[in-house]
């Protein structure tokens, strides 16, 4: 097992002794409230707002020790096809991520959604400069409602 865990998990205390002395207990009562921040501020926010940008809470380190974060954008579509995405790729470090289900009425499927038997009834999830994409196979499940989100890098 390892000993250098760059994270820690946001844990709370669930005791803390309070002094009566005002003076100590203003000490402790200004670390209570620096702890409670932190342990907030270091959860992943689960805010998922269509067309909106939201801040996802998670913090990366890909260049070094300066902290990034990411941001949320969510899109819904009721077929296969493009929608803009407003989001300036030359103003940020990178996409993150991006992921999706969507549904024929029946069945949910997860986008991209890859076909064992057959690469015609798969179904694409892209991103380009101006559009979030989603393509299906000629003979994929028949797309009645999709929700894609993506999740992207801010600059430094």
């Amino acid at each position: 097992m390892t000993t250098n865990i760059f994270n820690k998990a946001p844990y709370l205390r669930t005791t803390r002794h309070f002094p009566a002395e005002i003076q100590a207990l203003q000490v402790e009562l200004d670390r209570s409230n620096i702890d409670i921040a932190n342990a907030v501020n270091d959860r992943v926010i689960g805010i998922f707002a269509k067309g909106q940008i939201a801040i996802t809470g998670e913090s990366w380190y890909v260049n070094g020790s300066t902290k990034q974060q990411t941001l949320r954008k969510i899109f819904t579509f009721a077929a296969p096809g493009g929608a803009p995405h407003n989001i300036d790729l030359q103003q940020i470090a990178g996409i993150t991520r991006l992921y999706g289900t969507c549904t024929d009425g029946s069945t949910w499927y997860p986008l991209p959604y890859v076909d064992a038997v057959s690469a015609n009834n798969q179904i694409s999830l892209t991103l380009t400069a101006s559009n979030v994409v989603i393509t299906a196979g000629s003979s994929a499940p028949t797309i009645t409602n999709a929700i894609v989100v993506v999740e992207y890098l801010s600059n430094p």
